[in-house]
């Protein structure tokens, strides 16, 4: 039902997941632990995904909080649940409220996780390529700056996403990569293909994080498209003209 970073599990107070597909009552190509808001999915069978993945962290129900996504560089700071009809439109939660959930969901976009241990202060970030190359990871670090973390001592881990070998791009994506650093190139490996590449998100975001100035980066090495029995994929079910997809929940907390 949920995958755990040895990093973030070493640190005392603190309760994580990288929640997979397995575990819920969805059926169909939901299958079974949709934790998607967004998806059109029986919202019956999300809340009760979700209620489980809450029960799993410690927390209730309505404490499990995720942002409205939208591929930004926004992080927000929570303090009290919010609805998902109140939600912040952003890429990021950060809190130091025990028993509050900072979650985000995925369907190969990277979930990062942030704690840090002495602060009492976590975040979980939503990193597509969008919010990685736009700076939705530093953001996330600056939020949690803010409520008296320090950089140097956050945790950080990268859980399931798309990586290198199943994420091909065209040369447009290569190019906007290529005008802010030419180093850029390290994270680009050709594609068979002409004119594409294969793309390394999760290098791109630990190289983001160590830009953020994070010390402490664990990449789970998971890839969500070529591991269907575990994880959701949005490009799996495109490349399958699907009618919609799954969503993967990562969370985080204060005991």
């Amino acid at each position: 039902m949920k995958i755990e970073a040895p990093s973030l599990s070493r640190l005392p107070g603190i309760r994580h997941a990288f929640f997979t597909r397995q575990g819920g009552i969805s059926t169909g190509i939901y299958a079974s632990l949709n934790g998607g808001m967004g998806s059109r999915d029986e919202l019956t069978n999300v809340q009760e995904n979700r209620a489980r993945m809450a029960a799993s962290l410690g927390i209730a129900p309505e404490a499990l909080v995720a942002c409205w996504q939208v591929h930004s560089a926004t992080a927000v700071r929570l303090e009290s649940p919010w609805t998902r009809e109140d939600a912040p439109q952003a890429d990021a939660v950060v809190t130091a409220v025990p028993g509050l959930g900072a979650t985000i969901t995925v369907a190969d976009c990277g979930p990062v996780l942030f704690a840090d241990p002495v602060a009492r202060v976590v975040g979980a970030a939503h990193a597509g390529w969008k919010g990685a190359f736009g700076g939705v990871l530093a953001a996330t670090v600056a939020r949690m700056e803010d409520l008296g973390a320090r950089r140097d001592r956050v945790v950080a881990a990268i859980g399931p996403l798309i990586r290198q070998d199943s994420y091909e791009v065209g040369d447009d994506f290569i190019a906007r990569f290529m005008e802010e650093d030419r180093g850029h190139s390290r994270f680009f490996r050709a594609a068979e293909r002409p004119g594409h590449a294969l793309f390394d998100l999760p290098g791109f975001i630990a190289h983001r994080l160590k830009e953020a100035g994070v010390v402490t980066v664990e990449d789970l090495g998971l890839d969500t498209y070529a591991d269907e029995t575990r994880f959701f994929s949005y490009r799996r079910s495109t490349h399958r003209k699907e009618p919609d997809y799954g969503r993967m929940v990562a969370a985080i907390t204060l005991a």
